[in-house]
C-alpha cells in the first residue's frame, strides 16, 4: 500500500533564505533617511521573499501602510489578521469593488467609470469611502492624464460618498538622479495638487517616492514614501546602489553539490557545448535551474560560492541543474553552494545576475519560483 505524506516534503537542498532582520533594518533606514512615514510595498509575494513574513517584519520596523497590487493580496493579508491600512496601487475590475470594500482596502482611483462605480457603492452602503487619487505626471502607465485632471478632480469633488484622503504619482526615472525628469514630474504634481485644492480637495497623505525617489530626491518625500525594492536591500537601478545607502540584502539562494566529476582538458559541458574545460579539473553539478528562476542568461557569465570560494557557472543552465567549474579543488557531494548571498566573507549579489541577464533586480527576485521553499530567518 502506498503511504501518503501529509506534511510538506522538500528533499532537494535548493531553497531561498530570507533574513527578516535585514527587512526590519531597511524599513528603519527609510524612516531615518526620509523623516516621514513608510508605506512598504509588498506586492508580488513580497518581491519573491514571501509576503506575510515580510509584512510582519516591515510592521515591526514601523511601516504604517502596506501597498499591494491586487485585491487577492488584500484577501490573503486580512485572512492572516493584518489590520493596517492596505493601499491598492491600481484600479481593479469593477466586479472587485464589493470585495475591496468588505476588506477595507484603500483604492487608488483615476478612471471616471471606476470613480462612478465606487461612488455608487458608497451610496448603497451608506458610508463614505477613502480613496487616493493618482495623477499621471509622466509615467503614462496608470493615473489621470494631464488633459483630464480638471474633469476627474471635479468628479471627485462632486462625489458625496468618496473622501479623497490621499494623492499620489509615480516617478519614472528616479533611479537616474542626473536626469531632470523627476523634478519635472514633481512640478507637474504640485500643479495637480493646486488644482485639487482649488476644488476643495485637501488630501492629507501625499506620496510620490519609490525607493530611488526616497533615497535620492528629498523633494519627493512628501508625507509618506512607498519603498519597494529597497526594503529588500536591493538596488533600484545602476545609478542607485543599495549598498551605498546602507541597505542590507535580505535574500540568499542556496543549494548543495549533488555530483562531482573530474573532466579532461577540452571536455564539453551542458547543452550546445558552449563551454569546454581549459585543462583537467573538477566540475560539480548543483540541483537548481531555470525552472527555479535561475536565468539561463547567467550561463558562463556569473559565479557562485562553494565553500566561500568564487567559482564560475559554466555551460548552459538547464531546467533543473547547473554546473560549476572548481578547477583543481575537488568539492564533495553535500558541500554547500551559495548562488546568491554571502559565504566566507564574499558575496554574490543579485545585481550580478541582473547585469548578466540584461535585466533588473526586481525581475530576478520575483521570478524565483515556488519550487524553491522560502526559509525565513530572524
Amino acid at each position: 500500500m502506498t503511504t501518503l505524506v501529509d506534511a510538506p516534503v522538500a528533499f532537494r537542498p535548493s531553497r531561498v533564505e530570507v533574513d527578516l532582520d535585514a527587512i526590519r533594518a531597511n524599513v528603519a533606514r527609510f524612516r531615518e533617511v526620509t523623516g516621514v512615514e513608510v508605506c512598504a510595498v509588498v506586492k508580488a509575494n513580497g518581491y519573491g521573499h514571501g509576503m506575510l513574513p515580510v509584512v510582519r517584519a516591515a510592521l515591526d520596523a514601523g511601516a504604517i501602510w502596506l501597498a499591494i497590487a491586487m485585491v487577492e493580496d488584500g484577501i490573503e493579508l486580512r485572512r492572516e489578521g493584518i489590520e493596517v491600512p492596505l493601499l491598492l496601487l491600481s484600479e481593479p475590475p469593477l466586479a472587485a469593488i464589493p470585495s475591496l470594500l468588505d476588506l477595507e482596502l484603500t483604492p487608488t482611483v483615476y478612471r471616471a467609470p471606476f470613480i462612478a462605480a465606487l461612488e455608487a457603492a458608497g451610496h448603497a452602503r451608506g458610508r463614505a469611502i477613502d480613496v487616493h487619487v493618482k495623477a499621471d505626471t509622466g509615467m503614462a502607465r496608470v493615473g489621470i492624464p494631464e488633459r483630464d485632471w480638471d474633469d476627474r478632480l471635479e468628479q471627485l469633488a462632486a462625489a458625496r460618498w468618496l473622501e479623497v484622503t490621499g494623492a499620489q504619482t509615480h516617478l519614472s526615472r528616479a533611479d537616474e538622479p542626473s536626469q531632470p525628469t523627476t523634478d519635472e514630474q514633481l512640478a507637474r504634481f504640485d500643479d495637480f495638487l493646486s488644482r485639487a485644492s482649488a476644488l476643495g480637495l485637501h488630501p492629507t497623505i501625499v506620496h510620490t517616492a519609490n525607493s530611488a525617489g526616497a533615497l535620492c530626491h528629498p523633494a519627493a518625500r512628501r508625507t509618506m514614501v512607498r519603498p519597494g525594492i529597497g526594503i529588500y536591500g536591493l538596488s533600484p537601478g545602476a545609478e542607485v546602489d543599495a549598498a551605498d545607502h546602507d541597505l542590507r540584502p535580505a535574500l540568499r539562494v542556496v543549494s548543495e553539490v549533488s555530483h562531482v566529476k573530474l573532466l579532461d582538458e577540452g571536455a564539453p559541458v551542458s547543452y550546445g557545448h558552449t563551454w569546454h574545460a581549459p585543462h583537467e579539473g573538477w566540475l560539480v553539478t548543483v540541483p537548481i535551474g531555470y525552472a527555479d528562476g535561475v536565468p539561463r542568461a547567467v550561463s558562463n557569465r556569473c559565479e557562485a560560492l562553494v565553500g566561500g570560494r568564487r567559482v564560475p557557472i559554466v555551460g548552459r543552465v538547464t531546467m533543473d541543474q547547473l554546473t560549476l567549474w572548481c578547477d583543481d579543488q575537488a568539492p564533495e557531494v553535500g558541500d554547500p553552494v551559495v548562488l546568491i548571498g554571502e559565504d566566507g566573507g564574499d558575496r554574490v549579489r543579485i545585481e550580478e545576475w541582473a547585469d548578466a541577464a540584461d535585466s533588473i533586480t526586481y525581475e530576478i527576485v520575483t521570478q524565483l519560483t515556488a519550487r524553491l521553499p522560502r526559509h525565513h530567518l530572524g
